[in-house]
């Protein structure tokens, strides 16, 4: 039988790391902190059971193991905007300690206010405490306000990102969360959920609503036509990023990374270019060919690359995991 090898990456290159400046931030807050491993064991139970961001979780643990992981997700999601969308104002909808943020800032640097959102005071003292060591101007002197994201009727921005947020309530609410994010946004959405079909569902219902509002879907879908993809399959994306050493430390772990599966949806008050089809699996490679899993207008389809078809193999032998195709 032929040996198969399936890639792991979103995108051909690990993302980049943390900003040095958050990186530092973070050191100091846990410094003297102890043994975070029981702790971070703690959380992702708590997780686990279907708990939420709240006074129950310990944050220390939290940057170090799960702050990394958000970052990578929403990064990956902030590439599918056009590259010409050059926001001046971001709404982070849930912001829990900023994580969103700090990736927009990355990408965006022409960002000019940013706001930190969120109904958990503790992640709000926390945001604000670590955007503060940010280099980015407006990310260092930010706005935040306890709120929610049902109710966002006095919030606007160009964009507006929701990283994990969804999943803090029951999927009867996804709708109406949906909605609200919409109507707060001025050019774009971002929702990122877990990589799960828990997480996916969420997505999804968003998905619903925002296109019978008008909304243009940019990523990952490559129409509006309803999603092909039925139970037990589902929507979902890889990101591998790099532990520190606190990460490792507080995992108990040996492996110098980890992936973190995501689901995602970008839409825009604004049409734009989509691709043909997008990739929805690690690529399937045997001896004489590359096979894709995409899904395009017509909905799922397999596409077979031949090594002996040169020109075409090397065109598409580099696509990965969640790259247009």
């Amino acid at each position: 039988m032929a040996l198969r090898i399936f890639r792991v990456y979103f995108g051909s290159p690990p993302l980049s790391p943390l900003p040095p400046e958050l990186t530092a931030a973070i050191r100091q807050l846990i410094d003297g902190q102890g043994s975070l491993a029981a702790r971070s064991r703690d959380n992702s139970a708590h997780y686990r059971k279907g708990g939420t961001s709240n006074a129950a979780i310990d944050f220390h643990a939290y940057l170090v193991t799960r702050l990394p992981a958000t970052f990578a997700a929403v990064t990956a999601c902030l590439k599918q905007l056009p590259e010409n969308f050059s926001p001046a104002s971001l709404l982070d909808a849930g912001s829990g300690p900023g994580t969103a943020s700090w990736a927009a800032s990355e990408l965006f640097p022409g960002i000019a206010s940013f706001t930190f959102l969120d109904n958990n005071r503790q992640f709000l003292q926390l945001a604000l405490g670590l955007s503060s060591h940010s280099s980015h101007p407006a990310l260092k002197s930010t706005n935040a306000r306890v709120g929610d994201i049902l109710t966002l009727e006095k919030d606007s921005a160009d964009l507006v990102i929701a990283a994990y947020a969804l999943a803090e309530m029951p999927l009867k609410m996804a709708k109406e969360a949906a909605q609200s994010l919409w109507r707060a946004t001025r050019h774009s959405v971002v929702i990122v959920e877990p990589g799960t079909p828990q997480g996916f569902a969420r997505v999804l219902e968003a998905r619903k609503v925002l296109i019978a509002a008008g909304a243009q879907i940019l990523a990952p879908c490559t129409h509006m036509n309803v999603c092909p993809l039925s139970a037990p399959d589902w929507c979902h994306f890889r990101v591998r990023i790099a532990r520190s050493r606190e990460h490792l430390h507080a995992k108990n772990a040996r492996v110098p990374f980890e992936d973190e599966k995501f689901s995602y949806l970008v839409a825009s008050r604004h049409p734009s270019h989509k691709p043909a089809f997008r990739i929805l699996a690690p690529p399937d490679e045997a001896k004489g060919a590359t096979t894709f899993k995409l899904c395009g207008e017509k909905g799922l389809t397999q596409q077979s690359v031949a090594r002996r078809d040169k020109a075409e193999y090397k065109r598409v032998h580099k696509l990965q995991w969640g790259d247009p195709f």
